[in-house]
């Protein structure tokens, strides 16, 4: 049985958070509001937290194509290759935002995504997500929660959520209504920026 928590966007209670640390520490897997739909989430420094996402997910983690969720660029280094300004102004331009950037990975990615030659790279603009990872003090590995059903893609009620996912997560947050529309996927691996999906997040701002 999930644990099912109730924390507000407008400001994010630390205790809550704590609690969400908790289980992200111990290994767990968590559900959480993003600015597009809600999230599969667990500790980037957790193995066997990583093996149950892959595992739920149906893939091979070296292979997958999990995002990494950060609390802002400053630990981008830690992650991807130098890259270069005008990959950077993009960057700041659009995050935090409903964005996910596919970069360069660098060698220090953590050992399951050590073979990677890219890594996607997201900052929600959402104060839920983003109080998560700054208590956490390190991204966490993050997947779109997708449903089977052909007209709803993504679940965006947190209790409908909760009863699906019921015994395979550790927690799942209410942090109101998701959204039914992913992000956008933009490629700056490459010199050219190449779309690989158009979702939530505007191609004007580029």
């Amino acid at each position: 049985m999930a644990e099912f928590i109730k924390i507000y966007p407008e400001n994010p209670n630390p205790k809550e958070i704590q609690k969400v640390i908790k289980v992200l520490k111990s290994g767990g897997l968590i559900i959480y509001p993003t600015d597009t739909v809600y999230g599969l989430g667990c500790d980037i420094t957790n193995i066997k937290a990583l093996e149950r996402i892959a595992k739920i997910k149906g893939v091979k983690l070296e292979k997958s194509n999990f995002s990494f969720v950060c609390e802002d660029l400053s630990n981008l280094s830690d992650y991807v290759k130098q890259i270069d300004t005008t990959t950077f102004k993009i960057l700041k331009r659009a995050l935090p935002g409903p964005y996910t950037f596919v970069l360069p990975g660098s060698k220090n990615l953590p050992n399951p995504f050590k073979k990677r030659k890219t890594v996607g790279i997201r900052v929600p603009d959402n104060s839920i997500a983003l109080a998560i990872v700054a208590a956490l003090g390190n991204p966490i590995v993050s997947t779109s929660i997708r449903d089977e059903d052909d007209v709803l893609e993504y679940t965006t009620d947190p209790e409908l959520i909760l009863e699906k996912w019921d015994n395979l997560v550790d927690l799942v947050i209410d942090g109101g209504y998701g959204d039914n529309e992913a992000s956008t996927i933009i490629d700056l691996s490459t010199e050219t920026p190449e779309i690989i999906r158009e979702g939530k997040g505007s191609l004007d701002i580029f």
